[in-house]
């Protein structure tokens, strides 16, 4: 690297993000520096910019796949030219939260690890980020040879679906039901499918649908005109689907999920994450019900490695999730199509190299 700026999307406040030239992060012990190749753009990084939920300057996108170019003293697990991906939280693993598993609630966790610049927020929207000591210990896994960048930074993704399947835990002759097929949706569809699950799916566009089927679902309907309760209770000699995943955030789409579900089944929160979002239900259905009614937040370090060879592996197809690719440049554009998605898109990547990368 003769260079020693870059160019970065840099969140500014009232809802803007501009690219500007910025100095290459300075690395410390145990550090890494990466030239970042693939970066998805994630709903809660576009939500923190639309709605201006921290204070700006930042630079987001945490979905990140590259390679390694320089190295901290004391780093021995990684070296220049690894190909890697990265994750911007990892817990401490002692406190209350870790020793009950509830990592997304640990205070190590909520701070993030790898930064471009400012105050830390993942750092994928930019041309190289730093990635902080502690991450690098537990944080990084190796890209395989013949894995794509953009195949690869779906890792931290998927790594939620994972997390939130591992924990609704769906039995073989159970029937799910996964609500939204947009990009985290169709992972959800595809995990189930993996596992021998029988599952059926909700999308209000026609392509997803027909995404969803192609991905596994035994079938796939518009919930503003089809009877989803119905076509639940016809598959399940009248009792109705077994379990839930909440994939969008559609006004009543939770109790639209209460209505398609058997008393006893689970219904698993994923897409929920505004305080703003207001939920009424009947006590009676959860009570008499005896439903549970839960949630499911980010990732979990103990499914990392099983999250990545799911996806090194080809054994859930996610690099076909792939529909568009921004540079820098053109980042605000990607921003409004995840925001607005035409028929055609799905998973939107950012390229900070450009298509030369």
């Amino acid at each position: 690297m003769n260079s020693e700026t870059m160019r970065a999307a840099v969140y500014r406040g009232n809802s803007t993000v501009q690219v500007e030239e910025l100095p290459l992060p300075a690395i410390g012990p145990g550090e890494l520096l990466v030239k970042v190749h693939s970066c998805g753009i994630c709903h809660t990084d576009l939500k923190k910019v639309e709605y201006d939920l921290l204070p700006p300057p930042r630079i987001y996108g945490h979905e990140t796949a590259g390679v390694v170019v320089r190295t901290g003293a004391g780093v021995t697990k990684f070296r220049e030219g690894d190909r890697v991906v990265a994750f911007h939280h990892i817990p401490c693993g002692t406190c209350f939260y870790c020793q009950r598993r509830l990592y997304a609630q640990c205070a190590v966790y909520k701070k993030v690890g790898i930064t471009a610049g400012f105050e830390p927020a993942g750092g994928g929207f930019a041309q190289y980020i730093r990635i902080m000591d502690w991450i690098v210990e537990r944080g990084v896994e190796k890209i395989p040879d013949g894995v794509s960048d953009d195949t690869a930074c779906f890792v931290e993704p998927v790594n939620t679906c994972v997390k939130a399947v591992w924990m609704a835990d769906p039995r073989p002759d159970e029937l799910a039901v996964v609500m939204g097929q947009g990009p985290i949706g169709l992972i959800f569809t595809m995990l189930l499918k993996h596992k021998g699950i029988r599952t059926v799916t909700t999308d209000t566009m026609p392509e997803r649908r027909a995404f969803s089927r192609r991905f596994g679902a035994a079938d796939s309907w518009d919930p503003r005109v089809e009877d989803v309760a119905g076509h639940c209770a016809a598959m399940t000699e009248g009792r109705g689907a077994d379990l839930v995943f909440i994939a969008a955030s559609a006004p009543g789409i939770v109790e639209q999920a209460i209505r398609c579900t058997r008393p006893g089944a689970k219904i698993l929160l994923f897409a929920q994450t505004s305080d703003k979002e207001r939920i009424e239900l009947s006590g009676k259905d959860i009570c008499m019900g005896e439903r549970q009614v839960f949630g499911s937040y980010s990732a979990d370090v103990d499914l990392q490695r099983i999250s990545a060879d799911l996806v090194f592996s080809g054994a859930i197809p996610v690099g076909e999730l792939v529909t568009h690719r921004f540079s820098l440049d053109d980042i605000s554009r990607g921003f409004d199509l995840a925001l607005h998605p035409a028929p055609e898109s799905l998973k939107i990547l950012v390229w900070p190299q450009g298509h030369d990368h």
